[in-house]
């Protein structure tokens, strides 16, 4: 894979096209909003969806932690879908689970779908966790906030050419802060044009759109 480094408030960021982040300076990895075990809420109410989702999510963080081996891993909240999530997972998700937490000393931000996740999770829950010039928490604040990385959003972007149309899961960043995708494999998208990026963005950024084994840069300005 090509990862694209970028700048966020003088940080060097790496954006892997699997949908993770990673610091050099500080060996962390990001993921946001993983969802864990949306599948069987899902089923809970009788929408009934392949019950792989919590498995296959945490096969590709392995396979990023394997790739760029850091010292701390972040989950940047909303990793389980709901309060009763964690309960739900299979032995062998949580014995993957326990093998990446081994594997890096994890930070687990409180989401809100997560607002507590459970104890036995290895390393530790924080609300929100500051990295030199980057502050790490789950949502975006309304005020601008030099620095800033979160998820919440769950950013898609759209490009069309010769009539045809791709949408993608995209990171969003303007230099100062960085919306990271959703890493669920069940978890649906916001397109980069709604009212709710164009609020936290005052003029131009870029949506950084994941492809098969590159991030492409898609440069946007707001409208004023």
């Amino acid at each position: 894979m090509n990862d694209l480094l970028i700048k966020v408030n003088g940080e060097s960021v790496l954006l892997d096209a699997c949908g993770a982040a990673f610091s050099p300076s500080y060996s962390t990895l990001m993921f946001a909003d993983l969802h864990l075990e949306k599948g069987s809420s899902y089923a809970r109410g009788r929408q009934f969806l392949p019950p792989y989702d919590s498995a296959d999510t945490l096969r590709r963080m392995a396979q990023a932690i394997a790739r760029h081996k850091p010292a701390r891993v972040v989950a940047l909240g909303d990793s389980f879908h709901d309060r009763d999530a964690a309960d739900r997972l299979g032995v062998q998700e949580r014995i993957l689970l326990g093998e990446l937490g081994r594997a890096a000393h994890f930070t687990w931000i409180a989401g809100n779908h997560d607002p507590h996740p459970p104890g036995w999770l290895n390393g530790e829950v924080a609300a929100e966790l500051r990295l030199g010039g980057l502050l790490l928490r789950h949502e975006p604040a309304c005020v601008p906030q030099a620095g800033e990385v979160a998820g919440h959003l769950h950013p898609c972007a759209s490009v069309a050419k010769w009539g045809r149309s791709v949408r993608r899961r995209c990171f969003v960043s303007d230099g100062l802060r960085l919306i990271l995708p959703s890493f669920g494999a069940y978890t649906g998208g916001l397109d980069v044009g709604d009212a709710a990026f164009t609020s936290l963005f005052a003029g131009s950024f870029h949506a950084y759109m994941l492809g098969t084994r590159r991030v492409y840069a898609m440069a946007r300005r707001i409208a004023v």
